[in-house]
């Protein structure tokens, strides 16, 4: 897809994952609007995976370490034929398996997530199975900035290093707020780019909106022969509604009628902007 199809499709999918938490009436709204374009351009351009090779042992694995907001991701599952869309109409009721986490009973889906910093860990396991296995796929991990304290996180990071995972590509969605506050104030990491040099990775940083950026960083991969890979994703939480950007509030806040109106206005403004 070129740049104008990218934006168009991230349109799309915000309408759909808001859709989709207002009918359950449960949801991470604002961090599944913040990764959003990570996720449309991992599965549209970067990932080697289908419906049709998901059991391949050469298929690319993506990880969702921010678990909590899956209802991105089913969006772009659901889009690539992983499932009908249709099932997304059951999301946290009682009985489905599109519960608010993400869980193998979904098609399409490598592992349960969600318990925050575990994520990575398995990536790694998963990194280190294809240099065993001698097969060349890849494996990403998409991390948010606010589980990143989490001690799993480096010590998986320093046996990436160590065992020069240069096949590991982990995605840091950094749009500097979590439930209670912004993360610089709740456990500061900062500066990321310097701490995962430290631990032996190459570091990209991009505008984690920019289709374009996410595509070059992605096709340039790995950054350095023999080091594992990470690019740190400047976002904003709750990404195209005006009103949940940068708002605290909508971390697992569910739109009132109005509320999802108005920000349906603004998406539909949004892709007419994307169509010229």
């Amino acid at each position: 897809m070129n740049k104008q199809q990218l934006e168009k499709k991230s349109v799309e999918y915000r309408k759909k994952i808001l859709k989709y938490i207002v009918k359950a009436n449960a949801g991470h709204t604002g961090g599944s609007l913040s990764c959003t374009d990570i996720l449309n351009v991992l599965y549209n351009h970067a990932l080697n995976v289908s419906p049709q090779t998901f059991t391949s042992p050469d298929r690319d694995r993506y990880i969702q370490s921010k678990g909590h907001c899956v209802e991105a991701l089913f969006v772009v599952l659901a889009d690539k034929g992983f499932f009908p869309e249709e099932n997304l109409e059951t999301l946290c009721q009682y009985k489905s398996h599109y519960i608010g986490h993400p869980t193998r009973k979904v098609k399409g889906v490598e592992q349960n997530t969600g318990a925050l910093g575990h994520g990575l860990p398995i990536a790694v396991g998963n990194a280190i199975a294809a240099k065993l296995d001698k097969r060349d796929y890849k494996v990403y991990t998409l991390m948010g900035d606010g589980e990143l304290p989490e001690g799993s996180n480096w010590e998986a990071a320093l046996t990436a290093a160590h065992y020069k995972l240069d096949n590991l590509c982990a995605i840091v969605d950094k749009n500097t707020l979590q439930i209670t506050a912004p993360t610089a104030e709740v456990c500061n990491t900062d500066p990321l780019d310097e701490k995962w040099k430290a631990f032996g990775w190459a570091v990209k940083e991009v505008d984690g909106h920019d289709v374009d950026a996410l595509k070059a960083a992605f096709d340039s991969l790995p950054f350095e022969p023999g080091k594992p890979n990470v690019i740190i994703a400047h976002t904003v939480k709750g990404k195209g509604v005006s009103f949940m950007e940068n708002n605290l509030k909508w971390h697992h806040g569910v739109p009132s009628k109005d509320e999802y109106a108005l920000a349906l206005s603004e998406l539909d403004n949004s892709l007419q902007q994307a169509a010229i």
